[in-house]
């Protein structure tokens, strides 16, 4: 049975894979163009200006959070086109009436955003070591990490898939929610400048603690207490999934 399983799991993960780099110059080219002129704008021409911050030159301390923002977007920008995809297309009916179990088939689409997500931030990684000496603190961390937030972020690409009637309901949330949060989230800043008031509304942020975890993989330095951070995200993780897989288990929101 096990066996089964796991050949449904290695099938759809392999098509979600060779969908990704099929229609590479949509789901890996965008990303890396736009983080080059954020490299260029914000770490070049206005860092040179701004000087160090926290000990470190200003691209420094971006770069970390530039890598997480590519990986926020592309994990959840896949899951979520994918599987409303299957709905609309009605793919989705034929997985849920084979053997194949919730949790694998959710797994699936989830594997292949993480894909999506850690290529696009190993690319980005790549693109800055062009602007700067990149040094890394703790490699373990960085890695647990971009897992972590890519899976996090594939799962809620996952329930926006699902509740999604039409493909205009697929760019609501990155839009008015996902974008907001990420530019409010530490990528550019720490949140030590801003006033009292806006970093207690910070706190309330779960990007800021991804991206911080991630900082302090890279340089060290982080604005969270990391043992703090990594609970919550791991808390985040687990909610989700649960979450998720309860959904599709019950076929709740499958049709478009």
């Amino acid at each position: 049975m096990w066996h089964i399983q796991w050949i449904a799991l290695c099938t759809l993960t392999r098509k979600e894979i060779t969908r990704i780099l099929r229609i590479w110059t949509q789901t890996l080219l965008p990303s890396i163009i736009t983080t080059t002129l954020y490299f260029l704008i914000f770490g070049t021409f206005i860092g040179a200006k701004i000087g160090k911050l926290n000990s470190f030159n200003y691209i420094e301390f971006i770069v970390p959070g530039l890598i997480m923002m590519s990986v926020i977007t592309n994990a959840y920008a896949n899951v979520s086109s994918s599987v409303f995809s299957c709905k609309f297309q009605n793919n989705i009916d034929e997985l849920l009436v084979s053997p194949m179990r919730p949790s694998i088939i959710l797994l699936g689409f989830l594997l292949g955003g993480i894909f999506r997500g850690i290529s696009v931030g190993l690319m980005v990684t790549g693109i800055s070591l062009i602007f700067t000496d990149l040094q890394i603190h703790n490699l373990s961390l960085v890695l647990v990490t971009i897992t972590l937030t890519s899976t996090i972020f594939c799962l809620t690409g996952f329930l926006n898939a699902l509740y999604a009637k039409k493909f205009d309901d697929i760019a609501i949330i990155p839009t008015f929610i996902l974008t907001p949060l990420i530019y409010l989230g530490g990528v550019f800043y720490s949140i030590h400048s801003l006033p009292d008031f806006w970093k207690s509304l910070s706190l309330f942020n779960p990007i800021l603690y991804l991206v911080n975890i991630f900082r302090y993989g890279f340089l060290g330095i982080s604005d969270i207490h990391i043992n703090q951070a990594l609970p919550c995200a791991i808390i985040i993780l687990i909610l989700l999934w649960c979450i998720s897989h309860t959904l599709l288990k019950k076929g709740i929101g499958v049709r478009t």
